[in-house]
């Protein structure tokens, strides 16, 4: 998943220098950055970017403490000392050598009076975006192997970097003018220092990266003139790059391991997310004491709002709650510094003595086993057609009004899903999401959409009641309300799909506990129950519109059936589409 932070002059930048560019320890004042990373155990900083060579810079060069300070903390070029003191020996002013330095507007320009309503703002100077991989991938990580660990993080630095250059080419944007009303793409790429971390606060595994993405970035101009990020784009798009990161991990992971994935429920009713098949899900809740804690805290803030509000918390409400829950249960900093083999071998011993040795060592074994048996009966086969039906109606009824980049997020989630792993083509997405507007939406007020009912049900109007009473049913969750709204539209739509390579169809042999021994069996998330689930939906969807028809039937007598959704002309598929005939069930033979 994908957290994001602002980065703001004084405290903000200074808890980068002091925490994040050393593993989130603490850095005594006056110590050396380098220095402090070789004591806490993490690689330096490292440029990324796309927009590095309008500064001098290149993918890969390590980030120092002198260029932080000048990009991140005051805007400038990160050689603005050099460029300086050429321009003072030139014969220019210190002023004017030090405008020089500044890429776009300076930061003191907000704390100016005459700028209109400049004293009530604080200027971004970045975007601290945490790249974190799923928890089983954390496990994995920790537990495996030397090559087992350079391969997940080869992994990491490979789905992270694709999804930066995505934020770069399709949603940065440079504003400008009067409420930032005028804006244009940027015109190089996005300039980001990556700082990678080892552990969580907990002391648990937890590899992940800062991505502190520089708010400033060049113009698509002739001059190529610096300006400010339009911060309220980048935000709106966090989740969609949240999904995309994980559907690029997922596969990166699948091509060089030959692992699988398969859906988890954290939160019954609410969204799964997708782990590794095979991973002992006790060494989940080993790695997560700190979800643990946050639930604990949760649980009493939910009641709370409850008891004054009188009804449970809506979506943003629970957010809000949560975020409340974390900042709540936060523990402290650590001070004992370890290396990266040290806390390897910490956190091995602590699992095992919990779990057992043979948990631990057989973990790549059985994750080898759990994935050939995902191949042997999952169909990894996007169909479109359903894939546009199942996302219209998922963000339908958990959103109501919608826009373009919820849509994205979406699709990603469902290609995640029914691909576990395998690789989808590019641009794939987009085609969902172009299908569902042109399908499946309409206007619902300035830069909003929503379903079109008429669409989804077309010559059935009496049927187009489905879905709003399933809005209003407080008693289930939206997740709950949006999948029962999903699977009812489902049948009505004609499959079209686009293969992928083939899996592989061998079956593993079982494994057979040992209770004799007394341990505990293992435990893995169980797809069919997630997908029994999914069709015990659609059974109970597809018989209330039954139920309805025949009550039509009895009232004013039989009449013709609808027809069916028709797909999409010939020329918006892709190279490799076929048709199928019959109906999938979300990518599940």
């Amino acid at each position: 998943m994908i957290s994001k932070a602002e980065v703001r002059p004084g405290n903000g930048w200074r808890y980068l220098f002091r925490g994040v560019m050393v593993g989130d320890g603490h850095r005594p004042a006056g110590k050396p950055l380098r220095a402090a990373q070789d004591e806490a155990g993490v690689p330096p900083g490292v440029w990324k970017g796309r927009g590095l060579a309008a500064v001098g810079l290149a993918a890969g060069d390590v980030v120092t403490e002198r260029q932080a300070e000048l990009l991140l903390g005051e805007g400038r070029h990160p050689d603005a000392d050099r460029i300086e003191r050429e321009l003072l020996t030139e014969g220019k002013s210190p002023a004017q050598a030090r405008r020089a330095t500044v890429l776009g507007r300076p930061i003191e320009h907000n704390q100016s009076p005459e700028t209109d309503k400049a004293k009530e703002r604080t200027p971004w100077l970045g975007m601290d975006l945490v790249f974190r991989p799923p928890p089983t991938a954390h496990i994995a990580w920790a537990f495996g192997d030397d090559e087992t660990r350079l391969v997940l993080e080869l992994c990491q630095d490979i789905s992270r970097d694709k999804t930066l250059a995505w934020l770069g080419d399709s949603v940065a944007q440079i504003r400008w003018g009067s409420g930032g009303k005028h804006r244009k793409p940027i015109r190089d790429g996005l300039i980001v220092a990556v700082f990678r971390h080892y552990e969580s606060r907990a002391g648990k595994p937890l590899l992940h990266d800062h991505a502190v993405v520089s708010i400033r970035a060049r113009r698509s101009d002739d001059k190529g003139t610096w300006g400010n990020l339009s911060a309220d784009s980048m935000l709106a798009h966090i989740v969609a790059a949240d999904t995309l990161y994980t559907l690029y991990f997922m596969e990166e992971v699948s091509a060089r391991l030959g692992w699988a994935w398969e859906p988890r429920e954290v939160t019954p009713g609410r969204r799964p997310v997708m782990e590794i098949a095979g991973i002992d899900q006790r060494l989940i809740g080993w790695q997560s004491t700190r979800r643990q804690q946050i639930e604990d805290a949760l649980s009493v803030l939910t009641a709370d709002y409850e008891e004054r509000q009188g009804h449970p918390p809506g979506e943003r409400a629970a957010y809000a709650l949560g975020c409340q829950a974390a900042d709540q249960t936060r523990p402290p900093k650590r001070t004992v510094l370890l290396s990266l083999t040290e806390l390897r071998e910490r956190w091995r011993d602590s699992a095992v003595r919990a779990y057992g040795a043979d948990v631990v060592d057989r973990l790549a074994e059985r994750a080898r086993a759990a994935a050939a048996a995902v191949w042997a009966r999952v169909r990894p086969v996007v169909d479109i057609a359903l894939a546009a039906v199942d996302v219209v109606a998922v963000v339908y009824v958990m959103r109501g009004a919608f826009k373009r980049h919820h849509l994205l997020a979406e699709a990603r989630r469902h290609l995640s899903y029914v691909l576990r792993g395998r690789p989808h083509q590019a641009g794939l997405d987009e085609q969902i999401v172009q299908t569902v507007i042109d399908d499946y939406t309409r206007p619902a007020g300035r830069r909003m959409m929503t379903a079109d009912l008429r669409a989804l049900y077309p010559r059935d109007t009496e049927d187009q009641a489905v879905l709003r009473p399933l809005t209003r049913k407080r008693t289930a969750t939206p997740y709950e309300r949006a999948r029962l709204a999903a699977d009812a539209l489902r049948v009505r739509a004609r499959p079209r799909t686009v293969a992928v390579p083939a899996a592989s169809r061998s079956r593993p042999r079982p494994f057979h506990s040992d209770r004799k021994a007394g341990r505990v069996p293992e435990q893995t998330t169980d797809v069919d129950t997630v997908e029994q689930t999914r069709r015990t939906l659609a059974e109970a969807a597809l018989a209330r519109v039954q139920e309805g028809a025949r009550e039509r039937a009895l009232t004013h007598g039989p009449r013709a059936q609808p027809a069916p959704v028709t797909a999409r002309p010939p020329h918006t598929q892709q190279p490799g589409t076929q048709h199928t005939p019959g109906r999938t069930t979300g990518g599940v033979a």
